[in-house]
């Protein structure tokens, strides 16, 4: 198991990165549209990855090991960048990042309840309810 610390390093790390996105993401579609910053964020990333991939090798050949459902993970881009073009000139970053983050966690403890798509199974109890709807009321708070 790894250290907490290097953990919550790591996603506070993601997380900062998805509030510098966003916005950057938001300015191409109010100037662009919303496929064109999807298409230019995707092949912006796919650069980025391409590169320590010639460097230090890949098992994209394997490609076909994977689940076949996992393969569409990528259009779920689509879905994130378009709603935080359209979020984040009506409510404004931070508005934008807690709505999108409260709709993570909805996903993510049914995710955990069920165990489904390799998460580990952690029943949604009394404290998770009411930690969710602390969240939902800091949406509410923020966005209002």
């Amino acid at each position: 198991m790894q250290p907490i610390f290097l953990i919550i390093l790591v996603g506070l790390l993601g997380g900062m990165a998805i509030g510098v996105q966003s916005p950057m993401s938001s300015i191409i579609s109010q100037r662009l549209g919303m496929m064109e910053s999807v298409f230019i964020i995707h092949a912006g990333g796919a650069i980025a990855a391409l590169i320590p991939l010639l460097f230090f090798g890949s098992k994209l050949g394997e490609w076909r090991s994977v689940p076949w459902y996992t393969l569409v993970a990528g259009a779920f881009g689509l879905i994130v960048i378009s709603a935080m073009g359209y979020m984040i000139p009506r409510i404004g970053v931070a508005g934008a990042l807690i709505t999108l983050l409260a709709g993570q966690l909805l996903v993510g403890s049914f995710l955990d309840h069920f165990g489904l798509l390799g998460a580990a199974q952690r029943s949604v109890d009394l404290p998770r309810i009411i930690g969710l709807g602390v969240v939902m009321l800091g949406v509410w708070l923020t966005v209002k």
